[in-house]
């Protein structure tokens, strides 16, 4: 194998070259191994004659030891060349392939790659952070236990001469059919619907608003194309609805028995929670303000060259979620107006911030030896198969059979550990701001 390297930058360039004797070398060893196993009509097992194989299967086999070459001289190329890949390698064949199956040329081929830099990371020890915190307060419970008072409401009987209103809750039977033929599931007694909570189909509960106790009334609906009765989907259907009861929501008492309403010992019980709760968010809040100005300042501590194809790969994933943004209406204001030369200057800049803080946090957690245990991974895993219903097991073995998608799954996860070592290293100060300050999201 003979290679020859070109530097530009953080690229590689490669050239690479096998002989043909070292290839035919091979393809004859390739052949004797296999034989053995050969069993083809005429011959006795394992006894085919390698001119046999040769006539036969020759091509395939020579672009099995091609490949299998090519895998091995590049990675020798890299070992040899001491240098640490940014990526996956670029590779482009030289050769005549024909004539390279054919055993009548040399294998060639240019393998490009980008190179990790080199570059000292900043002293952890020797940084100054500042961490915001929010104090919780008396008065922020109360809010918060009114907000939770407001959400389950008590509901008092209306007189019988009262019209329903939005977010009385209604007392009815109800008979669904179709085509005039009841059907299977839409029939019920004594159910209680809030209206405006949506948990009917489209345009049910808006046509009982103004009922009274004892009315009767037919609602004719149309069930949404992606119902999950499918039996169901698109098709119109009537309610016939008999309103037994209206009644008005009213915002119950905070005492023992609201708390108890609530699956609680007691109301102090439900403060501790609420006062646990607003803690998370805070903490969690807290964290992500820590770590924002932390990466600010790795941001402002660090200057080198970076690989140009992980920043291109990075602009490119920007840039595809900018545009689908835009082509769903939903452009930020700061960018209205512009051009997309302009916007891809600016989210240009936020690539190259994102590789850069990458790679110095990768290398924070290198030096560390900061690693992931699989039981974190899988964690992770299932959280994220959660979020598809019913297709759990799809989602798992996607991301098992996906090398791709289970590094992206673990690069925040090794990003939040090494994130965590930083601010447990360097010397944090807390500094306290108002709740509004705390929550207050951060653009990048």
């Amino acid at each position: 194998m003979e290679s020859v390297e070109t530097i530009e930058g953080l690229s590689r360039t490669y050239k690479v070259s096998v002989a043909k004797a070292d290839l035919q070398k091979r393809f004859d060893e390739r052949i004797e191994e296999i034989r053995p196993q050969m069993n083809l009509k005429g011959f006795r097992p394992g006894k085919v004659p390698a001119s046999h194989v040769k006539k036969m299967f020759g091509k395939d086999i020579m672009g099995e030891v091609v490949q299998a070459l090519v895998q091995e001289t590049s990675q020798k190329t890299i070992e040899d060349a001491d240098v640490r890949p940014a990526g996956q390698p670029e590779m482009k064949m030289e050769s005549d392939m024909e004539k390279v199956l054919s055993g009548d040329e040399d294998l060639a081929y240019e393998m490009s790659v980008d190179v990790m830099p080199d570059f000292e990371p900043v002293d952890i020890k020797k940084l100054t952070l500042t961490k915001p915190v929010a104090e919780i307060n008396d008065d922020e419970i109360d809010a918060r236990l009114n907000q939770i008072a407001e959400a389950n409401p008590k509901y008092d009987k209306r007189a019988k001469t009262a019209k329903a209103r939005q977010d009385d809750a209604v007392v009815i039977d109800f008979l669904g059919k179709l085509d005039g033929e009841p059907f299977e599931g839409g029939a019920a007694e004594e159910h209680t619907l809030v209206l405006g909570s949506n948990s009917f189909i489209p345009g049910f509960e808006d046509q009982l608003i103004g009922v009274k106790a004892g009315d009767e009334k037919n609602v004719e609906v149309t069930f949404p194309e992606q119902y999950q009765a499918e039996h169901l989907a698109g098709k119109e259907a009537v309610f016939e609805v008999k309103v037994h009861e209206v009644r008005a929501p009213k915002t119950p008492e905070i005492d023992d028995e609201f708390a108890t309403g609530l699956g609680l010992e007691s109301l102090e019980k439900l403060k501790e929670l609420v006062s646990e709760q607003i803690k998370n968010e805070f903490d969690g809040a807290s964290r992500a303000k820590a770590k924002r100005g932390l990466l600010d300042v790795l941001d402002e501590k660090h200057d080198f060259d970076l690989p140009p194809k992980m920043v291109e790969q990075e602009f490119n994933q920007i840039w595809q979620q900018v545009q689908a943004e835009m082509d769903a209406g939903r452009t930020p204001e700061e960018d209205k107006g512009k051009s997309d030369d302009e916007l891809k200057e600016e989210y240009g800049k936020i690539a190259e911030r994102r590789v850069r803080l990458g790679l110095v946090l990768a290398e924070i957690g290198r030096v560390a030896d900061i690693q992931i245990d699989e039981q974190e991974v899988q964690q992770a895993l299932i959280r994220e198969a959660r979020n598809f219903p019913g297709q759990e097991r799809q989602v798992i073995e996607f991301f098992q059979k996906d090398p791709n998608a289970m590094a992206q799954l673990r690069a925040p996860i090794y990003e939040d550990k090494v994130v965590d070592h930083i601010l447990d290293t360097a010397k944090v100060k807390e500094e306290t701001v108002s709740k509004e300050e705390l929550l207050k999201e951060d653009e990048e």
